[in-house]
Formats: structure tokens, sequence, C-alpha cells
């Protein structure tokens, strides 16, 4: 009977549907806790699912080539989500046809920021020439962030890693950091989440608030713009960081 298990668990481990039933059960399993909790920020649901399907792989030895076949299904959905944020934006279109000119600069400072502080710090750390130019476009959404990093010789499967980390982290903590220096204006804690925690942090904005979640995708969309331009530009006119795409 064992061996018939067994014989069964491999037949299923090679499929897809592990990968889609288990990236689905996480994170339904992610949001009820986070439900739970009282929508504790430290619990966010992505963070949760991504660490309960990083366990389940690594107890059942499924490797992550064959995860994916099943959850690149989940991964196309990223797209029409992204697309349907022009739905809470075009409720909030009266706020941001008033507010262009400072919401604009406010994401180019923002982005420039992001990304200069992704070079520096890692840099002074010694951090190699390849992994400098990965984690530069990592505040961006990770389709556009993997597409930049490609682009320049980096390597797009870290510039995901980093992405994801960047962006858990941006919804986990930056609600209390905005908290911290008294940012109480939804628009401008909104847009702020969006520019430094792209996808995952404007979900958490979602629940947080209808306005701040607006703002939220318009900081995602025009930072991704944003860095497409800027971390190309930077590495090619930059005299320092010229010598990091060669």
């Amino acid at each position: 009977m064992t061996g018939d298990l067994y014989s069964i668990w491999v037949y299923l481990a090679e499929t897809p549907l592990v990968g889609l039933t288990l990236t689905l059960a996480s994170y339904v399993a992610g949001s009820w806790l986070h439900r739970l909790s009282g929508s504790r920020a430290i619990l966010n649901p992505v963070l949760l699912a991504v660490t309960m399907t990083s366990v389940v792989l690594a107890v059942t030895g499924i490797d992550y080539r064959t995860y994916f076949e099943g959850a690149q299904f989940v991964h196309f959905l990223l797209g029409p989500a992204t697309v349907a944020l022009a739905v809470p934006l075009y409720r909030q279109l009266p706020q941001l046809r008033r507010l262009a000119l400072p919401l604009l600069a406010a994401v180019g400072v923002g982005s420039l920021t992001a990304i200069v502080t992704a070079i520096a710090i890692p840099a002074a750390l010694g951090a190699a020439d390849q992994t400098l130019v990965s984690l530069a476009p990592k505040s961006a959404t990770a389709p556009v962030a993997m597409g930049v990093s490609e682009l320049l010789g980096g390597a797009p499967s870290l510039t995901a890693v980093f992405t994801i980390l960047t962006g858990i982290t941006g919804a986990v903590c930056g609600g209390a950091v905005l908290d911290l220096v008294r940012v109480r204006d939804h628009r401008a804690r909104g847009l702020a989440i969006g520019v430094v925690a792209h996808g995952i942090g404007t979900a958490r904005e979602m629940q947080v608030h209808p306005t701040s979640g607006a703002f939220a995708g318009l900081g995602l969309a025009l930072n991704a713009v944003t860095t497409a331009l800027l971390v190309p530009l930077l590495f090619t006119v930059v005299p320092p960081l010229v010598r990091l795409t060669h």
C-alpha cells in the first residue's frame, strides 16, 4: 500500500497540477491567517504563501522547474491584474489631474533614489558587478525589472528574487515607516508604497484604503516606466557605472 501511494505521489509531483494547486492553496492559507491576525502587515499573505510554498518544495524535493510548469498559469495573470489597476485610478482621475506635476516629481525622485541606493550600498560592500546590475531595477514591477536586468547583462532570476523581497519588505514595513514620519495623507502613502514596493505593496494598500490603493497603482505604473528609462541611462552616461555593462 505504501509503495502504491509513493508511486501515485511520484506521478503527481511531475504534473503541472501540483504547482498550480500548491500556489493557490498557499495563498488561500496565507490570506486566511492574515485575516485571522486582524490584517497585520507582518503577516502579509504573499510572504506567508512564499514561505509555505518554499517549505513544501524543500520537504517534498520537487524542483523549481517542475513547480513552475503549473505556477506559470498564475504568473500569466500578473499582466491582467496589473492592467486592472486602471479601474481605481480612473475613479481618482479628478485628483490625478490636479496633482499631475507633484506626482511626476515625487515618482522621479523616488525612482532615482531607489535605483541609486540599490547600486551604491551593495557596491560599497563589495558586491559583484552582475549583482549590482541585477539589483538596480528591483523597485519596479517584476516583468519590467527582469527585462531591464537582462538587457544590461544582469541575472533576471536574481532580479526576480530581489524584486519580490523588495515588495514584501515594503508591504510589511512601509506603513510603519510612514506612520513614524507622520505621513497621514492616503494619496502620499499610496504613491510612496507603489513606487518602492510595486504590486505586492499596492495589493496591501488596496486593503487599507481605496484612495491609497489607487495612488499606489499609479506609483507602480509610473515607477515601472521611469525605472525602464533611468537604469539604462545611468549605466550608459555615468562614468563609474559604464564598466558594469562590459
